[in-house]
C-alpha cells in the first residue's frame, strides 16, 4: 500500500501526463491487490473521458465466472462503467481458451469491455487462442536490450494484426544510463537473464550476458550522445518505431518523470539511427535468444 505522500505524487504524475498528451494507462488487478486500479480510478475522477484505460485479469480468474467477477471488481476499483482494454494476465492453461474468450466476448457485448487482449502470451499460447478468438494486443517485455519477441511472437502479431504493448521499455533502469557496469546494479534489479546466475535473487539457471549487455549499453549511449538526446528517450523512441508496436508502457512516480517520459515521443529517429540501434544490440539479442521470459530459463512464456 502506498503512503499518502506517494499516493499524491502518483496522482499528480498521472495528471501531468494527461496534460502532456499521454492518454493510455495500464494497470492490473494483481498490482498491489487492486490498489493500483483504485489509485488510477481516483486520479481519473472528472477526467475519465480523456483516458484509455487498460487492466488485466489474473490467471486464477480465467474461468467464465471468475473473469466476470474480476471484471466487475476492476470496474469498481477504477470507478468506471467500462474498461477500454481488458487483458488476460499470463495464460491459464488449465482453462480452455474457448471458455475464457467466450466470457470475454460476453463482456464486450455488454459494453463493459471495449476491446480484449492478452499479456505474456508466447507463440504456442497465441496459436491456441487464435483458434477461438482474436486478441487485439499482446503485452510483453520489449526493449533494446531484450528483443526476444522479435524471433517468433512479433511476426505472429504482425500477421494477425495484433498490436504489441511493451513493458519494461528501459530494462529496469539499465537504459537510463545510471549504471556503468554490472557491479553497479543492485541485486534487487539484477534478476533478469542478462545477469550471472551467481547473483542473489537470480533464478534463471543460465550464465547470463553481463559483458555483452554493458557493451551494448555503451554503444546505445554513444549513439544517444551523437544525437544530443537522453539515452532513455532514444530507447523509448526506438520502440515506437518497431513494427506492430502500439504503445510503450513507461512507469512514472512523479510529475517530473511523467513529463520526461512524454517528451520521448517527440524524438523522431531516422531510419538509419533505428537500424544502428538494432545493429549494436543484435549480438545480445542472439545470445539471449527467443525465450521471451526475462527472468526464467525455463520460460513460462511459450
Amino acid at each position: 500500500m502506498l503512503g499518502h505522500r506517494r499516493r499524491k505524487d502518483a496522482i499528480d504524475a498521472i495528471h501531468a501526463a494527461m496534460d502532456a498528451g499521454v492518454n493510455f494507462y495500464d494497470t492490473a488487478e494483481g498490482y498491489g491487490a487492486g490498489d493500483s486500479e483504485r489509485l488510477l480510478g481516483r486520479a481519473l475522477v472528472g477526467r475519465r473521458d480523456r483516458a484509455i484505460v487498460a487492466t488485466k485479469a489474473s490467471g486464477n480468474h480465467h474461468t467464465p465466472d471468475g473473469l466476470r467477477e474480476a471484471c466487475e471488481e476492476s470496474l469498481r476499483n477504477l470507478q468506471t462503467d467500462w474498461i477500454d482494454l481488458y487483458q488476460l494476465h499470463w495464460p491459464n492453461r488449465d482453462v480452455p481458451f474457448a471458455d475464457t474468450w467466450g466470457a470475454m466476448e460476453e463482456l464486450i457485448a455488454e459494453g463493459k469491455v471495449r476491446v480484449a487482449g492478452v499479456s505474456n502470451f508466447g507463440p504456442l499460447d497465441m496459436a491456441g487462442l487464435l483458434e477461438v478468438g482474436h486478441p487485439d494486443v499482446d503485452q510483453l517485455a520489449y526493449n533494446l536490450l531484450f528483443r526476444a519477441l522479435e524471433f517468433e511472437i512479433a511476426p505472429i502479431c504482425e500477421d494477425r494484426e495484433t498490436s504489441i504493448l511493451c513493458y519494461s521499455p528501459m530494462m529496469q533502469g539499465l537504459l537510463t544510463g545510471k549504471f556503468a557496469t554490472a557491479d553497479d546494479v543492485p541485486d534487487g534489479r539484477a534478476r533478469s537473464r542478462h545477469f550471472a546466475d551467481g547473483r542473489e535473487l537470480v533464478r534463471h539457471g543460465e550464465s547470463g550476458a553481463e559483458e555483452l549487455t554493458f557493451a551494448a549499453i555503451a554503444e546505445v549511449r554513444a549513439i544517444a550522445d551523437e544525437l544530443g538526446a537522453p539515452m532513455h528517450h532514444v530507447a523509448l523512441a526506438w520502440l515506437l518505431r518497431q513494427p506492430a508496436v502500439a504503445s510503450v508502457l513507461a512507469g512514472m512516480r512523479s510529475r517530473d518523470q511523467a513529463l520526461d517520459n512524454a517528451a520521448a515521443a517527440e524524438l523522431d529517429l531516422s531510419c538509419e539511427v533505428v537500424e544502428r540501434l538494432s545493429a549494436v544490440t543484435d549480438d545480445l539479442k542472439q545470445t539471449l535468444g527467443p525465450n521471451a521470459d526475462m527472468w526464467q530459463g525455463q520460460s513460462r512464456i511459450r
